[in-house]
């Protein structure tokens, strides 16, 4: 890997918007794209400084006066489940995931379209056609993985009750995307996915999952404290252990 990568890069700011975490506060984010033969080595890196991918975009926020949004890892080798956590896992004994080529599907899509209209239908996405769907799964110009998430069903083949695009880095998993089955509540299949993913992390022999920005005050990110021990990036140059919130 070469150190001159991000200084090879031209990095831009978006305009300012609506922080879609805090109430009042508004965002902005740097960004650059992901192109040709270097857009790996350029990955990586930035990865260990908190940066996330969308398509063949990295960008991390860049907002003025405040540092909220936090990148958060879980420490693979030394988690250990907690209690409520082994009862998901028990809960979901019956799903099988299987890593699948990752190109958009109808059934994906339809699954998709679900979980934002539960969950997120004042956010960005919600008005995504297929073929947006499509960029997002399949515009990636670096080693990703999909993951789907099926359980036995009375009317025949498996059904599809989760989803994760997933980024393969050196040292660990990135969970880009993922969303499941809204229907399917008590199986708490967010969390499920994510300890699928350490399982997934420990084989492979990677250190780290990472899930994305973690705001602690934000209702929306507590679940991502429940996974311990989680490191956060200070300052975008230092990775620091975390308390389980209490």
């Amino acid at each position: 890997m070469t150190s001159h990568a991000p200084e090879q890069a031209q990095f831009y700011l978006t305009s300012v918007n609506s922080c879609p975490y805090l109430k009042g506060r508004m965002e902005r984010k740097l960004f650059t794209h992901l192109n040709g033969r270097r857009a790996p080595i350029l990955h990586d890196l930035l990865a260990q400084h908190g940066f996330r991918r969308s398509q063949n975009i990295i960008y991390r926020p860049a907002c003025d006066g405040c540092s909220a949004c936090q990148s958060a890892r879980i420490v693979v080798p030394e988690f250990t489940p907690s209690k409520s956590q082994l009862r998901v896992q028990k809960r979901n004994r019956d799903i099988a995931g299987g890593e699948v080529f990752a190109r958009a599907s109808p059934e994906q899509f339809e699954l998709f379209g679900r979980y934002l209209l539960a969950r997120h239908t004042s956010g960005g996405m919600a008005g995504m056609t297929f073929s947006d769907y499509e960029y997002m799964i399949e515009d990636t110009p670096v080693k990703s993985m999909l993951i789907e998430y099926r359980i036995a069903s009375p009317d025949g083949g498996p059904r599809l009750v989760g989803t994760a695009l997933t980024d393969i880095l050196p040292d660990g998993l990135s969970m880009v995307y993922s969303f499941f089955d809204p229907q399917l509540p008590k199986r708490s299949l967010g969390t499920h996915m994510i300890l699928d993913h350490v399982a997934r992390a420990s084989a492979m022999d990677l250190s780290h999952v990472y899930l994305g920005y973690w705001v602690r005050n934000s209702p929306k990110m507590a679940y991502k404290g429940a996974f311990q021990p989680l490191e956060t990036l200070v300052a975008g140059q230092r990775w620091r252990r975390v308390a389980r919130p209490v």
